[in-house]
C-alpha cells in the first residue's frame, strides 16, 4: 500500500490518509524529550505520568486506524498464485477464469462480476445445457483487492468499469460483450453503463447494490428504506459514507456488531435465502472462498467505500445505451430481499423505463443461485425470452 503518511509543511504534524485526523506526535515527542533532559526526576515524574499516556494513546490510535499491509499474491509470505492474470495499464494484475464454450466458437461472451466477499471462483449456477445450446463463453475475474487480483487504492466505480474494458480487450472478446453483476458487483455494471456503454451488447444487474445517498432518491423514501436495514448494517453504511476513515476501526472492533453482511448475520436472510443456504450446505464443498486472502481492507472494506461513498454520477441520469433496441438492460430484484430493498429498486426502474425490471415475488437476495433462475436471467439477457414465472 506504500507509505500512508504525508508531511504538511506547516507544523510537522503527521497526517494519516485513512483517518482525516491529525496526531501531533512530533510535538508530543519533543515535549517528552525536553522533560527527559530535566535533572530533577522528582519534578519530571508528574509530567511524564500525564504525557506518556497521551503518547501511548496516539500510537494506539494510529495502529487502530491504519490497516495492516496487504498480502499481495505471489509476494514473500503472501498467498500463492494459481490463476491466469493480465497486467493492466497501471501495472496492477487482474486474475480471471474462463468457462463455457471456447471463446472462438461462442455466440455470446459474458463478463460476470462477483458479489461482496466473493471471487471469480464461485461459479455462476448456469446449466451446461444452456451454455452449449446458446454457445456462451463466461469470463469471471477477481475485482481489485479480491482473490488473486492486485489491490487498487484508487478503486472507484469508474476504475472497475475500465478494468472490465481492459480485460475484454486483452482477452480479445471483440468490440461488444455482455456484463452481468450480482449484488455488490452491480455497481461495476452501473459503471459500465456510464463509462463504456459503447462496448456493451447488453447488461444484467441482479439484486444490484443501492447507494442510499444517490441524489435522485427522494429523501423520505431513502430514509425510510435505510431504517428497514438491520441496525449494524445501518451503522456500517453510515460510517462508510460519512466517515470512511473510521471504517477499518469499526469493522475490526469487537464491542459492537459491525457489518451484518460481512458477518453473515441471520437477520439479513429472508425465508427463501435460508432455504437457499440449506440447499448449498447440503452440497459438497469443493471451492475455498479466497476473497479476503490479501486482507480485508482492500477487499470488503474498500467495496463499502466505493459502493456507499459519493459517486461521480447518478445512475438515474444514465441514458439508454440501446436506443434502437440493439441490446437490453435488465434489473432482477427479489421482493423479500433484506439487503437490497425492493422499493428503491422500483423507484430506479420508474426513473429509467428503458430498463427491463423483473421482480421475483418470493425471492430473497440469493434467489438466482437455485431453481434455474440463472438460466432464466441469461435467456432474457441474450435472446429476449421473458420468464413466465415473473
Amino acid at each position: 500500500m506504500g507509505s500512508i503518511y504525508r508531511k504538511k509543511a506547516t507544523n510537522g504534524i503527521k497526517h494519516n490518509r485513512h483517518c482525516k485526523c491529525a496526531l501531533p506526535l512530533k510535538a508530543i515527542f519533543t515535549f517528552v524529550s525536553s522533560h527527559l533532559k530535566a535533572p530533577d526526576l522528582k519534578k519530571m515524574a508528574p509530567k511524564l505520568v500525564f504525557v506518556l499516556p497521551i503518547v501511548l494513546l496516539g500510537w494506539a490510535f494510529q495502529a487502530i486506524l491504519r490497516p495492516p499491509p496487504t498480502k499481495l499474491c505471489g509476494s514473500p509470505g503472501g498467498p500463492p498464485l494459481t490463476s491466469p492474470r493480465i497486467k493492466l495499464r497501471d501495472g496492477r494484475y487482474l486474475a480471471y477464469r474462463a468457462d463455457g464454450v471456447q471463446k472462438e466458437k461462442a455466440r455470446y461472451k459474458i463478463i460476470t462480476v462477483h458479489a461482496f466477499d466473493s471471487t471469480k471462483d464461485i461459479p455462476l449456477p448456469v446449466s451446461k445445457e444452456l451454455v452449449e445450446e446458446l454457445g456462451i463463453y463466461l469470463l469471471a475475474f477477481d475485482r481489485a483487492g479480491y482473490g488473486e487480483s492486485d489491490p487498487n487504492p484508487k478503486r472507484d466505480v469508474k476504475s472497475e468499469a475500465l478494468d472490465i474494458e481492459e480485460l475484454a480487450d486483452q482477452l480479445e472478446l471483440g468490440q461488444k460483450f455482455f456484463v452481468l453483476g450480482a449484488s455488490m458487483g452491480g455497481y461495476s455494471v452501473w459503471g459500465c453503463l456510464q463509462y463504456i456503454p459503447h462496448r456493451l451488447a447488453g447488461a444484467a444487474l441482479v439484486v444490484p447494490v443501492i447507494n442510499y445517498w444517490w441524489p435522485s432518491f427522494p429523501a423520505e423514501l431513502s430514509r425510510q428504506a435505510f431504517k428497514k436495514l438491520v441496525v449494524p448494517e445501518q451503522r456500517t453504511l453510515w460510517i462508510a459514507h460519512n466517515v470512511p476513515s473510521l471504517l477499518y476501526m469499526w469493522m475490526t472492533q469487537k464491542w459492537l456488531p459491525s457489518s451484518a453482511a460481512s458477518m453473515h448475520h441471520p437477520e439479513i436472510f429472508s425465508k427463501h435465502d435460508m432455504e437457499v443456504l440449506q440447499k448449498m450446505m447440503a452440497m459438497p464443498r469443493t471451492i475455498e472462498n479466497k476473497s479476503r486472502q490479501q486482507g480485508t481492507y482492500e477487499s470488503i472494506h474498500r467495496d463499502l467505500f466505493v459502493a456507499f461513498g459519493s459517486w461521480e454520477f447518478d445512475p438515474m441520469n444514465i441514458t439508454n445505451p440501446f436506443p434502437q433496441n440493439e441490446g437490453s438492460v435488465h434489473i432482477w430484484q427479489g421482493y423479500e430481499d433484506r439487503l437490497v430493498l425492493v422499493e428503491l429498486q422500483r423507484y430506479i426502474s420508474q426513473k429509467l423505463p428503458w430498463i427491463k425490471y423483473h421482480e421475483v415475488p418470493e425471492g430473497g437476495h440469493m434467489f438466482m443461485l437455485v431453481d434455474g433462475w440463472t438460466d432464466r436471467i441469461l435467456k432474457a439477457l441474450l435472446v429476449g425470452e421473458e420468464p413466465s414465472a415473473v
